[in-house]
């Protein structure tokens, strides 16, 4: 990476899946970041707020100077707190909503950074300072060991118990649903209605790629009324649902 950073492993919290079983998050925190060029007049706290609120786009990496910026971001605390912010918001729509209760009630979960988290890959790569390897990301993600947002987590067992059943729409490619599946279940998603994964024959970008996945799920005769993710295309296009919902993530974009 031509940079140095020296990585403490710590626990920096726990999710509870089941009595007396526990799953790490956040098991990488940076002690020291990087010491790149410095750039004039760049603020990586303004450079983020850009990003989350989609001024910035179709950006490829994270600035090398924010690079110990965006890993505390994401190993510390305002991280959780920001995730927990929009998980209540999602809660509080969710807990408003008539449901029918035909079962035709669903909820749209992105999985990369939404539902399932990278970070011990990205720690090991710059967080987003590296351009994006598709060998070394789809070795990680072969391993099946990432680990739940515990906010995201906590959003899907209360849909659960509120009637609402879980969808998850991913840009994953076909090849990669049994260790997809294995890897949710593993993280405490254990039961959904549906698992879609991006067709080998699917073109375009992710818009128009999720916006027709959904519409299909309406025209089957669901009711998508609420939809999470973490990158503005999980969101943006058509048959977005009742409301939508975006996590932070400064690390990658996705068009």
């Amino acid at each position: 990476m031509g940079v140095l950073v020296q990585l403490l492993f710590l626990l920096a919290s726990t999710v509870e899946l089941s009595p007396g079983i526990s799953l790490e998050i956040h098991v990488l925190r940076p002690q020291l970041g990087s010491s790149g060029h410095h750039v004039p007049g760049l603020s990586c706290l303004s450079w983020r707020l850009g990003v989350e609120t989609h001024n910035i786009i179709e950006w490829s990496t994270v600035p090398q100077a924010c690079e110990s910026y965006v890993g505390h971001y994401m190993l510390g605390d305002q991280y959780r707190k920001d995730s927990g912010v929009v998980v209540y918001e999602a809660i509080t729509h969710a807990q408003s909503l008539k449901l029918a209760g035909d079962g035709k009630d669903i909820w749209v979960f992105d999985i990369d950074e939404t539902s399932l988290s990278n970070l011990p890959y990205y720690a090991k790569h710059g967080f987003g300072v590296e351009a994006y390897n598709s060998t070394q990301f789809n070795n990680w993600i072969y391993e099946g060991k990432a680990p739940p947002l515990p906010e995201s987590l906590k959003l899907y067992k209360k849909l659960q118990s509120l009637g609402i059943k879980p969808v998850f729409i991913t840009g994953r490619p076909e090849a990669q649903r049994n260790v997809t599946a294995a890897n949710l279940q593993n993280a405490g998603y254990h039961t959904w209605e549906k698992l879609i994964l991006k067709g080998s024959s699917v073109t375009g970008t992710a818009v128009a790629y999720k916006s027709n996945e959904r519409k299909k799920l309406e025209q089957s005769g669901y009711r998508i009324v609420g939809n999470i993710g973490d990158q503005w295309s999980d969101i943006l296009g058509t048959n977005v649902g009742n409301r939508t919902f975006k996590l932070p993530d400064p690390m990658y974009y996705i068009s």
